[in-house]
């Protein structure tokens, strides 16, 4: 028996490896909830933690956890693999065993296939597939095939409230540097069949809710990715003094659940931009914002801060992000920031009070139907907004049940 681990656990070698896994005894195994399977699988906990083990053959195994250790290197949300267990030989008759791919149990997650089974509020639906088909053109984005996507090999976990999916099986996945259209689509269509055919399955077992239609659930996923894909994707010809429209694109992206890194911009025949949008996940925008311009800010703060930067870095025509940065405080950050009259400046933190006249700002202007433009934006902000508002000291330092009421 051979183990190759990217997880140094010691107690991986005490368990039965001369014995297949489906006669494993019960005092090794945990009870949890899986998807079908072509596969024997298996659930241990060891040392606190749970791990997933599948039966498959070696070369299948070994292309598995290549695949799902190079999805962890670019940050992909799928499980996490740990090890390959080879060489197996049975303790009863000598006889070869298949291999074992061990994952690593994601914490608070369920099945796909599960959640179906279940009463499902159509709230609850409707986030269950905006997350699947999130998954999904994240996926195609990193130039990811899954070639078997399927509520089975899906998991959903909830985190504070969020709704996020998890690719829990590669074995029929190929990473490339970019798909092609016809990858893509026929990776779709792999998902369209696979899904329809598992609801189909919990439908003549009586555990799909009667007013969930398969076809339906499957055409409103592909809706869903459809939609998504395209806003993610599209290339969108602006004039070139259409900054409101480039920060209009960023803002969906935004409500979408996906985070612009930067915005490509190309001059075109006629005048004006085509404008293209890298997105990234979401997590990364207070470390970057600290990077370049030295200002600490929550998460939602930073991604407010370095939208604004890097569309003033595309009207700016500045290809050095660092330079750009450097620029934007200087010019667009400080000055509204000194903008706020002292008896002002208590109010808020000067992140947050730039967040809010950002929001502000864009409100005027899609009232307006055009870019107002900073300063007018920052003088509303200032009379109409944080005039108003009760000093953030004053509201930390009240009673919590006097707090509940502000």
């Amino acid at each position: 028996m051979r183990i190759t681990s990217a997880l140094v656990d010691p107690a991986l070698l005490d368990l039965p490896w001369g014995t297949p896994l489906e006669d494993w005894p019960a005092d090794h195994l945990v009870a949890l909830p899986q998807g079908i399977s072509r596969h024997i699988v298996r659930f241990v906990k060891l040392n606190d933690t749970v791990y997933a083990l599948k039966e498959t053959r070696e070369r299948i195994a070994e292309k598995e956890y290549d695949l799902l250790r190079a999805l962890e290197r670019i940050d992909f949300p799928a499980v996490r693999a740990v090890a390959i267990v080879t060489d197996r030989v049975s303790d009863a008759d000598g006889e070869p065993l298949e291999s074992v791919l061990i994952t690593q149990h994601l914490q608070f997650s369920l099945p796909y296939r599960a959640l179906f089974s279940h009463v499902l509020r159509p709230e609850t639906m409707n986030r269950l597939l905006d997350a699947l088909a999130a998954l999904i053109v994240r996926m195609h984005l990193t130039g990811f095939s899954w070639g078997d996507c399927s509520l089975s090999n899906t998991l959903f976990r909830r985190d504070a409230g969020a709704f996020a999916a998890y690719l829990v099986d590669a074995e029929t996945g190929n990473l490339y540097p970019q798909l092609s259209e016809g990858q893509r689509l026929e990776d779709i269509e792999i998902l369209r069949l696979n899904i329809f055919g598992e609801c189909l399955d919990l439908q003549a077992a009586e555990l799909l809710h009667e007013a969930i239609d398969p076809e339906t659930v499957v055409d409103d996923i592909v809706a869903r990715y459809e939609r998504l894909w395209h806003e993610v994707t599209y290339e969108q010809r602006i004039p070139r003094d259409a900054r409101h429209d480039i920060e209009g694109r960023i803002r969906r992206l935004n409500d979408l659940g996906f985070d612009v890194a930067e915005v490509a911009m190309s001059t075109v025949d006629g005048g004006g931009y085509a404008v293209r949008p890298k997105v990234v996940d979401a997590g990364y925008h207070t470390r970057r914002l600290l990077r370049l311009t030295g200002l600490d800010a929550e998460e939602n703060q930073a991604r407010q801060l370095l939208n604004d930067l890097d569309a003033y870095r595309a009207e700016s025509d500045l290809t050095d992000e660092h330079q750009a940065a450097h620029r934007w405080l200087t010019e667009v950050f400080e000055p509204v920031v000194r903008a706020v009259p002292a008896k002002l400046r208590r109010k808020l933190e000067p992140q947050e009070i730039f967040s809010q006249i950002i929001q502000h700002k864009w409100l005027l202007s899609e009232r307006a139907g055009r870019d107002v433009g900073m300063a007018p934006a920052v003088q509303s902000y200032l009379t109409d907004v944080l005039a108003h508002k009760p000093d953030e000291q004053a509201v930390l330092g009240v009673e919590v049940g006097e707090l509940e009421m502000l």
